[in-house]
């Protein structure tokens, strides 16, 4: 990046042909990456094309197997286990690691306490931690326990932590994950202002629109090589997804098929209502996509998880195949037919520390049963159909899934889902935090199941996902329906409407709740 002079200031950190391997597997070949002062450097690519590799390798969490780092210009070795915080160099990791039950100072501070004789020096933590807070304009309690916070304000606070440790180098991982867009703008704008004080920002995100609007240049991996860093200003978002998946992706969402509108009608509810959820009507038919829109927040997964039993109901009805169900557990909805893909993968989706097999078959060991015992080659079985099936890849079923890449732990939910052989399938983000080629996998997918006849509500923060995928979509706002779309009328600007409650009248008025 240039200085004030014009010049171009050296990099802070630096990776010279850096390879890795595990084992006798490499997944890093040669690669050369560099960062400047006030840079914002984002790393993109596929799932398991290196990127959480090669940050791992630049924070220290792991040691390159080749080449060397270069921190202010001398060659390093990057100490392990987080203590290159000490150097300025701070990792917020996709999973905020916050300690839910401290206080936003205690957080902030957490580790590296302010002492006198022994005894914790807690107003001057807290006066210290609400500068910083008002530095980066964050409007939080230092006294509010993290708990209390949303995730945007539990983001700022990793941030505030960062920079009391005097970052020089921040490392960032999916920041915008589960953020709104609202709160994004707000997370833009807090790294700005840091790269703006010369912190060098290394952003990792699979949102393309992201890394155009944030990025001063881009490092594109792919199979765990280098393909290209180009400034922003030279790419283009299909120029950036096929770099990273090696061919062109116009054809990213499939054709829709129409569904039959005198197809069997599959599920009907009325006026659902639910903690965070107030009176919600629609149907749904077989071979249909039901999207479901609007901000975060707004009612969506509470819609999903009363009609499986997941949370409980306080009003209204449901109808599955024309016979009324009061689902209290969801053993019952999928014994029913009805599959539900929760958006927390790595809290409730999948079991991380265990191998594919006992997560494809956790929720149908029933179907394994043979005389009283579980029948493994039954399983076996299963997991290779799904491995087919959906492009599930790993280096061998005994792998733990938490080792899986992104989007194949996605294709393996996916395929949990799916052994249990449902009719009805809701899918809660199914494309959250993986790489574009991998979403042109699920999204076909999601059109197929609809062809054979299976009827899908897809729930999705995505705008273009929703707009690409559903025959009609369904818009949240505050617990409640603000309207529903079909056909031509499903875009942009009228999804935003009903989201915002603007009323069709003009942009300053607002659909009361």
């Amino acid at each position: 990046m240039a200085n004030a002079a014009g010049e171009t200031a050296p990099a802070i950190l630096a990776a010279n042909r850096i390879s890795k391997s595990f084992g006798e597997i490499p997944v890093l070949f040669s690669i050369d990456f560099d960062i400047h002062p006030g840079e914002v450097h984002a790393i993109i690519g596929e799932n398991g094309a290196g990127k959480s590799t090669l940050i791992k390798i630049l924070s220290g969490l792991e040691q390159p197997t080749s080449g060397t780092i270069t921190y202010d210009g001398q060659t390093v070795t990057l100490p392990p286990n987080g203590e290159a915080e000490a150097m300025g160099i701070v990792v917020i990791h996709q999973e905020l690691l916050l300690a839910e039950h401290l206080t936003v100072a205690d957080s902030i501070f957490l580790g590296r306490e302010l002492t006198r004789n022994g005894f914790l020096r807690l107003r001057e933590m807290r006066e210290q931690a609400a500068k910083i807070l008002d530095t980066l304009h964050v409007h939080v309690d230092p006294d509010a326990r993290i708990n209390t916070l949303s995730v945007a304000d539990k983001q700022m606070v990793e941030i505030a932590k960062a920079i009391s440790r005097d970052a020089r180098v921040l490392i960032m991982d999916e920041p915008t994950a589960v953020l709104s867009v609202a709160e994004t703008e707000t997370f833009f704008a807090q790294i700005r202002r840091l790269s703006a004080k010369g912190v060098a920002v290394i952003f990792i995100s699979h949102k393309l629109d992201e890394i155009m609007e944030l990025a001063d240049r881009v490092t594109v991996l792919r199979d765990g090589q280098l393909i290209a860093t180009v400034g922003n200003q030279d790419l283009t978002p299909d120029s950036i997804a096929q770099m990273m998946v090696g061919r062109e992706l116009s054809n990213l969402y499939p054709p829709k098929h129409e569904p039959d509108v005198d197809a069997p009608l599959l599920l009907s509810v009325t006026n659902l209502s639910a903690p965070g959820l107030k009176e919600i009507s629609f149907e749904l038919r077989r071979g249909e996509i039901l999207g479901f829109a609007g901000l975060i927040g707004s009612g969506r997964t509470a819609a999903a998880e009363a009609i499986v039993g997941l949370i409980h109901r306080t009003g209204g009805a449901v109808e599955l195949r024309g016979a009324p169900v009061n689902f209290t557990e969801v053993s019952q909805s999928v014994a029913a037919g009805l599959a539900y893909m929760t958006k927390d993968r790595k809290g409730k989706g999948l079991l991380l520390n265990v191998g594919l097999q006992p997560n494809l078959t956790l929720l149908t060991l029933a179907k394994h049963m043979r005389s009283g015992f579980l029948d493994g080659k039954s399983e076996v079985k299963a997991l290779d159909r799904a491995v087919r099936r959906f492009d599930i890849r790993a280096r061998d079923a005994s792998v733990r899934v938490g080792q899986l890449s992104g989007g194949n732990q996605q294709k393996l939910m996916l395929g949990k889902m799916m052994e249990s052989e449902p009719e009805i399938i809701i899918m809660d983000e199914p494309t959250r935090g993986i790489d574009v080629g991998t979403k042109q996998q699920i999204y076909h997918i999601i059109a197929a199941l609809a062809a054979e006849g299976k009827a899908i509500i897809l729930i999705s923060s995505e705008m273009q996902e929703v707009i690409g995928l559903s025959h009609r979509v369904l818009v949240m706002r505050e617990g409640r329906m603000a309207g529903v779309l079909e056909g031509a009328e499903i875009g942009e600007a009228q999804i935003m409407r009903y989201a915002a409650g603007i009323k069709q009248g003009g942009d300053d008025e607002r659909i009361s709740a």
